[in-house]
């Protein structure tokens, strides 16, 4: 398939693109550069595909045609730049994630993927949610992928074929680091620091995936028959990859020798969820999560003995959200609406 994948500069992109190319398919990225100055490490991949410098919000129904699937991954990312831009967060990640669907659909585009999330659940008991679970989003982030699910579905048709795909909160390596997520930021405290500290008592559930398994799952949309996936939500991880904010801390702790860890007693981030992946072991029996948090810690250990990571690169700006988005804001290079100057 000759497909458009937007977001390719990014941590999930960088990775995804090279992968999807390496199946076989023409792939093509699109990216706005925000993060273009982070480069953690150098990868085995010796094709990285082409990337179109371009906003999402600027993209024609002409830049669209003769692309057989669309995977969309380009958004403003994480609740912390969500809630401090919450204006723009919406013209990108509604707006411009639905008028980005209709013009694909308009330019004859017949599989959509969209990368939600399972943070759209937000709250919740010790019970599983699954994807028929009532949506409880608690951030403008959240909230975002709510409406796209909803507005985005709508357009499906017999020519348009869209899908959302809700991950887990993602971790692993990419070359472009984020260091602003659960169990990246733990990994680099222990290798910078030696020591976890705990604010809360990480009694909140979240789901974990890793960016190779986001991967597949998307390679598994693609390749599966058009009425598998039809408008389908789709949970992406492994249900026994939910842990508790504490258990997360503990694996990565017990991957880091010499690491301390202490709890705290406050729990201010009232998120807490667990999520439950049945339903894409039975849409796609060949999927499975092969890494989980333990592999995932273990394998930043390698890599900043490989790379000998000091403490000033895992507090680069561009490996953290909010700080990058600041950056560029505070230097003039982009407008408060996140256009570049």
């Amino acid at each position: 398939m000759r497909i458009l994948i937007t977001g390719t500069e990014g941590y999930i992109g960088s990775v995804m693109g090279p992968k999807i190319a390496e199946l076989g398919h023409d792939v093509v990225g699109l990216d706005s550069g925000f993060y273009r100055e982070g480069w953690l490490y150098n990868t085995k991949y010796s094709y990285l595909p082409p990337c179109v410098g371009k906003d999402i919000r600027h993209i024609t129904t002409d830049d669209l045609k003769g692309f057989e699937a669309v995977v969309h991954l380009a958004e403003l990312s994480n609740d912390p730049l969500g809630q401090l831009h919450e204006a723009v967060t919406y013209q990108i990640n509604h707006a411009g994630s639905v008028e980005l669907a209709k013009k694909c659909k308009a330019a004859g585009v017949s599989r959509f993927v969209y990368t939600s999330s399972c943070s759209v659940y937000g709250v919740g008991s010790d019970d599983f949610k699954s994807e028929e679970s009532e949506p409880n989003p608690q951030t403008a982030y959240a909230r975002c992928k709510v409406l796209v699910e909803q507005d985005v579905s709508k357009l499906a048709d017999d020519s348009f074929s869209p899908t959302f795909l809700r991950n887990a909160t993602a971790f692993g390596l990419s070359p472009r680091m984020r260091f602003d997520i659960v169990l990246n930021n733990l990994a680099g405290l222990a290798w910078t620091t030696k020591e976890i500290r705990m604010i809360s008592d990480g009694s909140p559930w979240r789901p974990l995936v890793h960016v190779l398994d986001i991967c597949d799952a998307v390679a598994c949309t693609l390749d599966a028959p058009r009425t598998v996936v039809h408008n389908e939500v789709i949970n992406v991880g492994d249900s026994g990859q939910n842990y508790r904010v504490r258990e997360i801390a503990q694996i990565v702790s017990d991957a880091f020798p010499g690491c301390g860890l202490t709890m705290g007693s406050s729990n201010g981030d009232n998120r807490s969820y667990r999520v439950s992946f049945d339903k894409i072991k039975t849409l796609f029996p060949k999927f499975k999560c092969r890494r989980d948090a333990t592999a995932g810690a273990h394998q930043f250990r390698e890599l900043f003995e490989r790379i000998q990571m000091p403490a000033d690169v895992f507090e680069f700006r561009a490996f953290t959200r909010l700080k990058q988005i600041e950056h560029l804001i505070n230097t003039g290079q982009v407008d408060q609406g996140l256009f570049w100057r």
